[in-house]
């Protein structure tokens, strides 16, 4: 399984959005480049998060959304998005959230990635478009994106392929991983195959855990 890149994006944060009548500083608007970046384990040459407690980190180094989404998203807000519409630093046509799962191994030009949980959507979104519904609604289409933690660094190219080169046999899907966390489905069989998983991050394995533990008590 293989996606082709549409855009590879970066941006550093800037006061580039509005939230509540005040601007706040934000790396979500990123703008596509032409040339070959270095990527590492903390992400891209040339981008950068504003809030490192949430954001970014080994992690979460690199955010990936798909491009099929995007007309989707258009339609309902009424109005062309944007390159990076979603802040995403790789745009991808052919992996969608039900194709790949936790634990993936993928080849990115030189660097090796995996891929350790879904993207869960802020109040930057609704500040970047103004409309509070957003992560909300991105929560109940799965249309989340996902991250990836950098395994070997490397250069990375615009608009070459993205390749699966280790399917992870838990088959733990990014869309299995929304429906457990935001729709709580699967019950406690969902919980305890996602805290069993070595490539799941650490904050998603902390509030499931977490939540085991309540549902336990």
């Amino acid at each position: 399984m293989q996606a082709q890149l549409v855009a590879l994006s970066v941006g550093t944060p800037a006061e580039s959005l509005i939230h509540n009548g005040k601007p706040i500083l934000s790396g979500m608007l990123k703008q596509a480049v032409s040339r070959e970046l270095w990527l590492d384990t903390l992400g891209f040459e040339g981008d950068g998060q504003a809030d490192t407690k949430h954001h970014g980190g080994p992690d979460k180094a690199v955010c990936v959304y798909c491009i099929e989404h995007y007309d989707y998203w258009s339609k309902r807000f009424n109005r062309e998005l944007p390159q990076a519409g979603f802040g995403e630093n790789l745009t991808t046509q052919g992996l969608l959230e039900e194709d790949i799962h936790i634990g993936d191994i993928f080849e990115l030009g030189e660097a090796i990635v995996q891929v350790t949980q879904p993207r869960q959507p802020c109040f930057k979104l609704s500040a970047r478009y103004q409309l509070p519904e957003l992560p909300l609604w991105m929560q109940e289409t799965g249309y989340t994106g996902y991250y990836l933690r950098v395994l070997t660094p490397g250069k990375v190219q615009p608009a070459q392929l993205m390749k699966r080169i280790t399917a992870d046999p838990a088959a733990l899907s990014i869309t299995r991983a929304n429906e457990v966390m935001h729709q709580k489905l699967h019950g406690r069989e969902g919980l305890e195959a996602f805290i069993q998983h070595p490539a799941l991050s650490e904050s998603w394995h902390s509030t499931f855990a977490k939540r085991l533990a309540r549902d336990l008590s």
